[in-house]
This record gives structure tokens, sequence and C-alpha cells, in this order.
């Protein structure tokens, strides 16, 4: 199926073209307009734009909100993850930002969450949700990810390195939108709805 995806984030089409395979990920068309994520949960942020793409377009389209949720910020910065620092700070702004709030000597468990959303032409909807434990580390390294991943050690499965050090088959396996994506490609493969 070729599936519209409702993101600008060239990062974001990358990496799902290559979870979905072998799906077709298309880009959004520049004309396309997405409302605000202005929800109170990534899976509500993911319908909205979702609905918005697949009514612009007539087209199978999928959206993608996540985010970093630290326990030291009583789930912060959560949905705001992309703007975090300000509307329009960059991934190093956000992340700065970040390490200032949670002490390095606090709680530093976090959690990646990916809420996947499915909006076919007929208006069936479908869902997906994945989620990534971790603790943060307060000395970012790797070239690899993007956002938060410098900083970001998954539990289990990272052996100590950050996403940003994990090759993209190692993070595939375990990541947030790894999981999401997996469980899409489920309903996917029953023809969805």
């Amino acid at each position: 199926m070729r599936l519209v995806l409702a993101s600008r984030n060239a990062h974001k089409l990358r990496e799902l073209g290559v979870l979905l395979a072998p799906h077709e990920l298309a880009p959004l068309p520049p004309e396309v307009e997405l409302p605000p994520e202005t929800g109170e949960t990534f899976a509500e942020n993911a319908l909205a734009k979702a609905r918005a793409a697949a009514a612009a377009t007539g087209r199978p389209t999928l959206a993608d909100d996540s985010g970093i949720v630290a326990a030291a910020l009583a789930g912060g910065p959560g949905v705001h993850s992309a703007r975090y620092a300000g509307e329009h700070a960059s991934d190093a702004e956000n992340l700065a930002k970040l390490l200032r709030e949670v002490p390095p000597g606090g709680d530093t468990r976090v959690e990646y969450v990916c809420a996947l959303a499915l909006v076919l032409p007929d208006g069936s909807e479908r869902v997906r949700t994945g989620v990534c434990a971790g603790r943060l580390t307060h000395a970012p390294r790797g070239e690899g990810g993007f956002g938060y991943d410098p900083a970001f050690v998954p539990t289990p499965g990272g052996a100590g390195r950050t996403m940003a050090e994990l090759t993209s088959e190692e993070k595939d396996a375990i990541s947030h939108r790894g999981l999401a994506a997996r469980g899409l490609l489920g309903v996917l493969a029953q023809g969805a709805p």
C-alpha cells in the first residue's frame, strides 16, 4: 500500500519508510496544511494530522506523534517534546533544556513514546503505540538518530549506548517508532481496517 506521511520531517520519512516496508511512504504534498499539535496525548495529535492529510489528499495517510517523557518532570516534555525550548527550537536547544531540567544525580528514567495513526479514505482509523524505556545521560554522544537520541540510553537493548550510537537496525529493533510500526504492519497485513 502507498501511504502519505503527514509530516515534513525527513528523518521520520526515512525511518518509517524502512520500518513499514514493503509499504511505500510518500511525502506530504507541500500544499497540505497540518493542524497545530494541540492534543493532550500523542494519539490525539497523530490522529488530527492523519485526518487532515487524508481529507486533503483522499489517500491512505499515516501520521506520527512522538516524544520523550521524563519521570523527573512528571511526564514532561511529553507532547511538547518537539518545541520544548520554544516553537522554533532546534533539536540541540530542546536537548539542552531537558538536560538542564533533569538533574544528573536525580531520577533519570525516561521513555520514548510514539503513536502512529492510520486514516483510510473510507474514514476508518487505527492507532498503534510503542514505548521504549531508558535513562537520560548527561554526556550526549553519537552521530546517528535525531532529537533526544544522543542522550537517550535504552534499557534493555542498548548495551549502555545512546540511541545515536546504535546502528539503524539496532535502533529499529527496540525503538518506540519501531514497536509502533510493527503494530501497524500487523493491521496492514490484515487488510486494514
